[in-house]
This record gives structure tokens, C-alpha cells and sequence, in this order.
């Protein structure tokens, strides 16, 4: 009797511990996952890139190709592919706004066999179905910034809410009397629009010289935004800056402040680091971006999304650099030598 008492809890224990590694991960939280790696750190710690299967090809799914940052996104893909010899295939939704879309082509990647699959979702919601149907294909998933699948056991990505804090940081530094600020933000609800919003108000408020008079939706849109920016004006014509949660927001917005005749009294701040950001910058217009390296992160996405086809157990969140432009640096992080700057930023903890 004792002895099948013994084998029956070994059974349960064996049972449980199997059970647990089987479970699906916790919600996901890309900004605080303590399971996470520096993309700087990949390839010391990993090794070099490994050999892959014959036949390996990699599928990726993003928000739209409309946006700059997206089209930058697919860059990385594309470089990273030709650099170890595998074909990427990379579409997008027709608009921010076709979630449906975006879960077509997402279901499509899966059936049509390509070993991994990279998502940059419209919402933190709308490629969860995609998850069981991947994981029954046996195919990762690899959940590339901005919307955040809770389920993803991989995401590769910067850190959402500091692209609001570097920014607050600016205006404490720069703007030492305080005063009142706008924000523009994305999509309601998505976790980087939430995460980057929350960042720069929490930040910009502790010191109680700052006072946030509006923060309104723009859902990634310059028009949108540019008709936000020109009510805000008009309610607070002593307003001292704006900040958007993406560059095509705050290029609406520049365009508002220079229409009414504000470019020497407000400042404005986007997100992304696309071109027309840095000329805007570079003529003296935008006042500055937190550029988030979408070609680099395209790379990075990639070759963790290879690292895991070939077998490799990588940190659930692979992070990515950032880095706020202004006028006095944009020189420094654009063209070849960026990734030189980011290596040594890295190195030095920024």
C-alpha cells in the first residue's frame, strides 16, 4: 500500500511540475518583464548566429505600410534576411484602423508554412486568435513593439513608458519655470499609446511646476492631430509644449502652432524617429523626437525570431534602444553610424 501511495504522488508530482511548464505564461508587461535582455547583449551571450534549418522562411505582419515607421520596420527585416539567407515575407493592414485585416493576413502566414512569425499588432487584442492557432503549427510567435499581446512568449521592442519620461525629462531640464503642456495620444487603449502617455505626465508633473491642461486622442492620425493641436491653442494660448505619441501626430501638430503664429513659445516632441521628423528637426521646426531605430529593431526582431527556429531559449523581452533627437544630436544617431552611437550608449548605460 505504501508503495502505490508513493508511485501515485510521484505520478501527481510529476503531473503538476509538467502541467506548470506547459501553462501559458503570464500576461505580458513588455516595459517591467524581468525575464529580458539588451539587443546589445544577444550575441555575447548567445553566440554567434546559428545554423538554421534547410528551407527556413520567415513571415511578418505589420500595423500598415502608411506610416513611415512601419515601412523602416520591414527595412530591418528585409537586411537581416539578406544578411543570413533567408526570405521574409512582410505585409501589412491597408490602414491603423483594419484590425480584421491584419488578422487575415496574420492567419495566412500560419497556414501558408513559414517557420516563425513576426506581429506588430493594431491592438493589444486583435492577434490574440493567432496565438493557439501558431502554437498548434508549432510556429513561434515573435511580438515586435507597440500593441502588446498578453499571451506573447516573446516580444522584441523598447521600453514604451520611457519614451514619455525622456521627453518630461527635456522639459524639466529645458524649461526650468514650468508651465502648461498638451499631449497628443495614440490609439485608446493601446499599451504603447497608454505606457508613453503615462510616462511623460507622471514625469512632468513631479515637481508640480508643470501642469498637464489636455491630453487627447490623435489615434496616430495628422490630421486628427493637427485639429486637436488647434483647439488646444485656442483654450491655452500660454501653452509652453506639446507631446505626441508618434511623428506623424507631431508633425500636425507643428503645422498648428506654426499656423498660429507660436513657433518661438511651443515646443513639440514626437515619437519614432522617422525621416520627415529629423528634417523637421533639422530646419528647426519639430523640436525633437524619441527615436526608436525601427530598421535596427527590425534586424534585432528577426534574428531573434531566428535565434528561436534554431532552437535557442532567449529572455521573454529582447529590448531595444532609444534615444531622445534634438537639433544638437540628430547628426550623431542618423546614417551609418547610429548603430556605433547606440553600442556605445549601451556601454554606457543610457
Amino acid at each position: 500500500m505504501k508503495l502505490l501511495l508513493a508511485t501515485a504522488t510521484a505520478a501527481l508530482m510529476a503531473l503538476s511540475i509538467g502541467s506548470a511548464f506547459s501553462a501559458d505564461p503570464a500576461p505580458l508587461n513588455s516595459d517591467t518583464e524581468k525575464d529580458r535582455i539588451d539587443w546589445s547583449q544577444v550575441e555575447a551571450k548567445f553566440g554567434a548566429f546559428p545554423k538554421l534549418p534547410e528551407g527556413t522562411k520567415a513571415g511578418a505582419v505589420s500595423k500598415t505600410l502608411t506610416n513611415e515607421y512601419w515601412r523602416s520596420l520591414g527595412e530591418g527585416y528585409k537586411a537581416f534576411g539578406d544578411k543570413v539567407g533567408i526570405p521574409v515575407v512582410y505585409q501589412a493592414a491597408q490602414s491603423e484602423g483594419d484590425q480584421l485585416g491584419q488578422l487575415t493576413i496574420a492567419e495566412g502566414l500560419v497556414t501558408q508554412g513559414y517557420n516563425v512569425l513576426l506581429v506588430s499588432p493594431q491592438t493589444d487584442a486583435n492577434l490574440q486568435p493567432i496565438m493557439e492557432q501558431a502554437k498548434a503549427a508549432n510556429v513561434p510567435v515573435v511580438n515586435v513593439n507597440d500593441a502588446v499581446i498578453p499571451q506573447a512568449e516573446h516580444y522584441v521592442g523598447n521600453v514604451q513608458r520611457d519614451n514619455g519620461v525622456r521627453v518630461a525629462k527635456w522639459f524639466i531640464k529645458n524649461r526650468p519655470n514650468g508651465g502648461k503642456v498638451a499631449i497628443v495620444e495614440g490609439q485608446a487603449g493601446v499599451y504603447a499609446a497608454v505606457q508613453r502617455t503615462d510616462g511623460f505626465k507622471s514625469t512632468i508633473t513631479e515637481g508640480g511646476k508643470f501642469e498637464v491642461v489636455a491630453s487627447v486622442p490623435g489615434n496616430w492620425d495628422r490630421q486628427t492631430s493637427y485639429d486637436a493641436a488647434v483647439n488646444i491653442l485656442q483654450q491655452h494660448p500660454d501653452l509652453i509644449g506639446f507631446y505626441a505619441n508618434n511623428d506623424g501626430m507631431a508633425l500636425g501638430i507643428v503645422e498648428a502652432v506654426k499656423a498660429a503664429g507660436m513657433q518661438d513659445k511651443v515646443v513639440v516632441f514626437g515619437t519614432d524617429g522617422i525621416s520627415d521628423a529629423y528634417a523637421s528637426i533639422r530646419a528647426g521646426e519639430l523640436t525633437g523626437t524619441v527615436d526608436s531605430f525601427p530598421v535596427l529593431t527590425g534586424e534585432v526582431a528577426l534574428e531573434t525570431a531566428l535565434r528561436l527556429v534554431a532552437g535557442q531559449k532567449l529572455p521573454r523581452v529582447v529590448a531595444t534602444p532609444q534615444a531622445l533627437i534634438t537639433k544638437d544630436n540628430a547628426d550623431r544617431y542618423s546614417g551609418p553610424g547610429a548603430r556605433k552611437a547606440l553600442l556605445e550608449d549601451a556601454a554606457a548605460g543610457q
